[in-house]
C-alpha cells in the first residue's frame, strides 16, 4: 500500500474509532463489536490493490494484544483504590473469577470433547475451553463506566482477576505438552505464584519509587518501556507477568498504603501527584489506540461463512449457556444477593483471542476441525448479553436507547448530547438503585 494511503487509513480507523467510542457511552453496545465489524468490511470491501492482507498478518496482532494487554490492565490498576473497608470485596471478586474459571473450563472442555469432531483427547478439549474461560478486561473496563460504585470496582477486579488466573491455567496446561504429571504441574503453579508474588512486589517498589526520582521531561514512555520489558522477561521465564503490572499500578496508585512506616520516606507524594496524573492519561490513551487496531485485524480475518454453519451455532450456544449458568450458580453462592447486572457482564475478547493464536503455535494441542465461527459467535453474542443487561439496568429500552440516536427521534433541549427522555429514565432509575451494595 503506497504510504500517504496508509497514513490516510490508520487517521481514519482511529477517527472512527473515536465515534464508535461515543455511540458506545450512548448505547452501551461495546464499542469492539463495531471495530470488529469494521474490520470485516474493510476486508471485504477494500479494493485488492490495497492489499491489506500483509499488515493483518497474526505476528502483527499477537504483537499489538499483548501491548493492549498491559496497557489495559494497567489502565484498571491506576483506577483502583485499596482500603481496608474493600477487602470483603476484593477476596469476593477473586473468588468468583477463580471458581466460574475452574467450573467454565470444565463444563466447556466437555462440551468440546463430546460435540467438535476429532477432539481426541480431553486435555486438548481443555486447553480450547480455559480462553472462552476468561472474561475480557477489555471489553468490560470500557463499558462498566455507567455503574457506579462496589458494583463497577467488583467487575473491574473480577475481570482483571480472571485475565490473569485464566493465562496461568492456559500456559501450565500448554506446560502439559513437555511431558509434565500432574503432580509437577501442580507444583509449577505453586511455585510460579509464590515467586510472581514475590517478583512483582519487589519490582513494583522498586519502578514506583524510580517514578519519582525521575527528573527528564521524557519519563512516562521510559516507565511503559521498562513494563513491557519485564512483562515479556516474565513470559521467557514463564512466570505470570501481568501480575507485576497489577502490583506496579496498585502500588504506584496507593501510595499511602504502600509506603508507611520506615518506608515513608522514601515516597514523595507531591511529586507522585501530577506525574501520576499524565501517566493516567497516557495509559487510557494508548489502551485506545492498541484496542482499536487489535480488534479491527481482528476483523480483518474473520471469514462471515464460518458463523453460517449448524455445528457452531449449536456448539457456541452450549458454550454460553455453561459459562452464563456456572456464573450464576457462583455469583449465587458467593455474592449471594443483587447479582444484576454483574451476572450478564462476562464478555469474551483479546485474551481469548491471544490464547488461540498460541494453541496454533503448538500443534500437538491443535483440534483440525474446531472451527474459528464459535470463537467469533461467543464473542459477539456474549458482548451483545452485555449491552443489553447494561440498558436494562438503566431502567431503559435497548430500541429506545439505540433508535433515540437517529435523527428526528431525539430531543436535547438542554445541549449535552443526551436525549432528553433517555436522560430522565436513567436519573429516576439510578435514585432507586442502591449501587454501594451487592
Amino acid at each position: 500500500m503506497e504510504t500517504y494511503s496508509l497514513i490516510i487509513g490508520i487517521s481514519g480507523i482511529i477517527i472512527i474509532s473515536f465515534l464508535f467510542n461515543i455511540i458506545s457511552k450512548k448505547t452501551n453496545i461495546p464499542s469492539v463489536l463495531l471495530l470488529i465489524i469494521l474490520g470485516v468490511v474493510i476486508q471485504q470491501f477494500v479494493p485488492e490493490k490495497w492489499n491489506t492482507d500483509e499488515y493483518a498478518d497474526l505476528d502483527t496482532l499477537e504483537i499489538i494484544g499483548n501491548i493492549g494487554l498491559v496497557m489495559i490492565v494497567l489502565e484498571a490498576a491506576l483506577d483502583l483504590k485499596l482500603a481496608k473497608e474493600k477487602m470483603g470485596l476484593i477476596i469476593n471478586s477473586f473468588l468468583v473469577a477463580l471458581v466460574a474459571l475452574v467450573l467454565s473450563s470444565a463444563a466447556i472442555g466437555a462440551i468440546i470433547y463430546f460435540m467438535v469432531p476429532n477432539a481426541d483427547t480431553f486435555l486438548k478439549s481443555l486447553t480450547y475451553a480455559v480462553p472462552l474461560s476468561i472474561m475480557s478486561s477489555a471489553i468490560i473496563i470500557p463499558s462498566v463506566g455507567g455503574l457506579t460504585g462496589m458494583k463497577k470496582e467488583f467487575m473491574v477486579y473480577e475481570s482483571t482477576f480472571s485475565d490473569i488466573l485464566g493465562i496461568m491455567a492456559f500456559y501450565f496446561l500448554i506446560g502439559a505438552e513437555e511431558g509434565e504429571t500432574g503432580g509437577e504441574i501442580a507444583l509449577s503453579i505453586v511455585l510460579n505464584i509464590l515467586v510472581t508474588v514475590v517478583v512483582s512486589i519487589i519490582l513494583a517498589y522498586v519502578l514506583t519509587y524510580i517514578f519519582q526520582k525521575l527528573k527528564s521531561q521524557v519519563k512516562l514512555f521510559l516507565i511503559i518501556s521498562l513494563l513491557m520489558l519485564m512483562y515479556a522477561l516474565g513470559k521467557k521465564l514463564h512466570l505470570s507477568s501481568l501480575l507485576i503490572i497489577l502490583a506496579f499500578g496498585l502500588v504506584l496508585n496507593n501510595t499511602q498504603l504502600f509506603f508507611r512506616g520506615r518506608l515513608e520516606k522514601y515516597m514523595n507524594e507531591e511529586k507522585v501527584k501530577p506525574i501520576m496524573h499524565d501517566f493516567h492519561i497516557l495509559t487510557l490513551e494508548s489502551a485506545f489506540v492498541i484496542r482499536t487496531f487489535f480488534f479491527v485485524l481482528f476483523g480483518m480475518f474473520i471469514t462471515l461463512d464460518t458463523i453460517f454453519n449448524l455445528n457452531v451455532t449449536l456448539v457456541s450456544l452450549a458454550i454460553l449457556g455453561a459459562l452464563f449458568g456456572v456464573r450464576f450458580l457462583v455469583l449465587k453462592l458467593i455474592v449471594r444477593t443483587d447479582i444484576v447486572p454483574q451476572l450478564f457482564l462476562a464478555p469474551r475478547g483479546l485474551i481469548t483471542i491471544l490464547l488461540f493464536f498460541v494453541i496454533g503455535a503448538h500443534p500437538s494441542f491443535v483440534i483440525k476441525d474446531f472451527n474459528p465461527g464459535i470463537l467469533l459467535f461467543v464473542i459477539m453474542i456474549s458482548s451483545l448479553i452485555m449491552t443489553w443487561a447494561l440498558i436494562r439496568y438503566r431502567g431503559q429500552k435497548v430500541a429506545d436507547v439505540i433508535f433515540s440516536q437517529l435523527p428526528g427521534k431525539r430531543i436535547d433541549e438542554d445541549n449535552d448530547g443526551i436525549n432528553d427522555a433517555s436522560e430522565d429514565d436513567v436519573e429516576t432509575n439510578v435514585e432507586k438503585q442502591d449501587f454501594n451494595n451487592f
